[in-house]
């Protein structure tokens, strides 16, 4: 069992310009909500669009204004904020981190009071916010290691977004910044109040479910304006608006072992998305779902072919070997750690297994079923992966 840190510090009226150094006070959260934030802006800043203002940012959660209405503190701050990582693991991987100050993520590194075990669901990835009405403020910052709060006045200026929200105690919220026109850039928020923890899920059954996050106009926009994020892959160029997305189940390291019963079994649809809360539904697939499996471990990995509405896996025109799919046709392979794929696989967005094998018991490797959300923002893949609670190994 991975040992989960507990993370807090916050102390409401924090100054944001207090030094690094500064004794940390601890402090509980007696009515808590519980917050994830990502950073959704994805692109990078290239002669097409030197204008624009690099997606770096800083999170003001109830801000304190000085008098010329420049932020100079904060209840809760979360500084560097960066993009996001493809994939946001079960378990906060990134305490700890010394490399660098930018967070993929918030809480990410900072060192806050996390959520509790709910439901059997591992919440240290969330933090723990003061459930009621606050204000967040989204601010661009400098591409730098200083601290918001030491920046000088005229770089603590610049608003991304501000807005009200009201969290509901003990709600498990996911906060998402992104680009909802891909040609004005306008930007927004997406708050979505998470289900996971009230639904009867079965330990036998790992569940998946599906977001189109992307910008309106991104699709069929130049491809030379797009990210250039993992360069060949089949998605990097957008899918369109409405999509379907089928799964595949193999075995092995190779694409010529796929399970008979699990092959382009069709899942959801998808329809494009920026500013509706609503929760996807979830979609089961069984743990062990390779017969010849013992129960205890399996190697089985997903692939989810995603298309537009009106096509089907056994009329596709596109190879996988396509140049360009023109928004109709992209592959998220789930395979290993993500970093490396199986035989033959070509232009797959790679990401990890969502099953989760670990030493747990007097097993070693035991395999355990996870709740996933994949989000397509502008031509690129997210996995988020949540745990339940594994029996700790036995020694």
């Amino acid at each position: 069992m991975y040992k989960l840190l507990i993370r807090y510090a916050i102390a409401a009226g924090l100054l944001l310009g207090m030094a690094a150094c500064s004794k940390v006070e601890y402090t509980r959260i007696d009515a808590p909500a519980y917050l994830r934030v990502f950073n959704n802006l994805n692109y990078s800043i290239g002669l097409a669009n030197k204008d624009q203002r690099q997606p770096f940012l800083t999170m003001l959660i109830d801000p304190v204004m000085d008098a010329d209405g420049i932020p100079a503190g904060a209840a809760i701050v979360g500084d560097f904020l960066d993009q996001r990582d493809w994939y946001a693991p079960p378990y906060p991987s990134h305490v700890g981190s010394s490399t660098s100050v930018n967070n993929p993520e918030y809480p990410g590194k900072e060192n806050v009071l996390v959520g509790p075990v709910l439901n059997g669901f591992d919440l240290s990835s969330w933090a723990q916010i003061p459930s009621g009405k606050h204000r967040f403020m989204f601010m661009y910052r400098p591409r730098n290691t200083v601290p918001f709060g030491q920046l000088e006045a005229k770089l603590r200026n610049i608003v991304l977004l501000d807005t009200t929200i009201t969290l509901i105690e003990k709600e498990v919220y996911t906060m998402h910044i992104l680009q909802k026109d891909f040609e004005t850039k306008e930007n927004g928020i997406l708050v979505r109040k998470e289900q996971f923890h009230k639904l009867p899920l079965s330990d036998s059954m790992m569940y998946v479910n599906f977001y189109n996050m992307s910008a309106k106009g991104f699709w069929n926009s130049d491809d030379n304006r797009k990210p250039t994020y993992n360069i060949g892959a089949l998605l990097n160029n957008g899918i369109k608006d409405h999509a379907n997305v089928w799964y595949s189940l193999f075995k092995g390291n190779s694409l010529s072992s796929p399970l008979p019963a699990y092959q382009f079994r069709f899942l959801t649809a998808i329809h494009r998305n920026t500013s509706s809360d609503s929760v996807a539904t979830y979609f089961s697939i069984p743990l062990f779902a390779d017969s010849a499996s013992n129960g205890i471990h399996t190697g089985v990995w997903q692939r989810f072919s995603v298309m537009a509405v009106g096509m089907d896996p056994s009329t596709n025109p596109y190879n996988d070997n396509a140049n360009n799919t023109y928004g109709n046709y992209g592959i998220i392979t789930c395979y290993n750690n993500g970093l490396d794929k199986p035989v033959s696989e070509r232009k797959a967005w790679m990401l990890p297994n969502m099953l989760v094998n670990i030493h747990s018991g007097v097993y070693n490797p035991r395999s355990f079923a996870t709740v996933n959300t994949i989000e397509i923002v502008n031509g690129v893949a997210y996995l988020t992966t949540i745990q339940r609670k594994y029996p700790p190994p036995v020694y």
